[in-house]
């Protein structure tokens, strides 16, 4: 069970992900939360350092897409739109649908597509049921929809059961 809630790799932030490594491993197109990843909780601003991580995701020849629970179509495409990508809103994380539709945009598939975001039970959950590469990030900031707040202390337990009866590999993911 915890290997669902397992990420293939963690960063402190998106934009201290390896474009290299990603290359490396093969990764052509990357599927990536919106609040609290790209940008903060409810916001429309997509920060300096974001922004030029995307324009080097973009030399590197990686295709990425925003795919976000969050139901405002406007608020979502606003971001998208400043970063030239597809997006998905109202995904339903972590139902597989979402992230197919995302690898539908992309045009990409298993193998290849990684996913981003800063939640076990939303983006890692549903992108390992996938079986695809999974990448936890830290939350940009503590302000957050109070259901994420009520999982986040739901990922506290599990990280702690993990750590403690299922330690495969290194797990200490900064989970506020």
């Amino acid at each position: 069970m915890f290997e669902y809630f397992r990420p293939t790799l963690q960063a402190p932030s998106l934009d201290l992900i390896s474009i290299e490594q990603l290359t490396r491993d093969g990764i052509k197109g990357l599927i990536i939360d919106l609040d609290n990843t790209m940008t903060p909780w409810n916001d429309i601003e997509v920060g300096p350092k974001v922004a030029e991580w995307f324009v080097k995701v973009k030399s590197a020849g990686i295709c990425a897409c925003v795919v976000s629970n969050n139901s405002k179509r406007q608020r979502v495409a606003i971001v998208a739109e400043r970063l030239d990508i597809p997006f998905v809103f109202g995904a339903t994380k972590p139902r597989r649908r979402a992230f197919r539709s995302g690898m539908s945009l992309l045009g990409t598939g298993h193998k290849d597509t990684a996913v981003i975001g800063d939640q076990l039970f939303t983006d890692i959950l549903g992108g390992n049921r996938l079986g695809l590469y999974t990448i936890l990030v830290s939350p940009i900031n503590d302000r957050e929809f109070i259901g994420t707040r009520v999982m986040r202390r739901m990922e506290k337990v599990l990280v702690w059961l993990m750590k403690h009866f299922a330690p495969v590999k290194p797990f200490s993911p900064k989970i506020h």
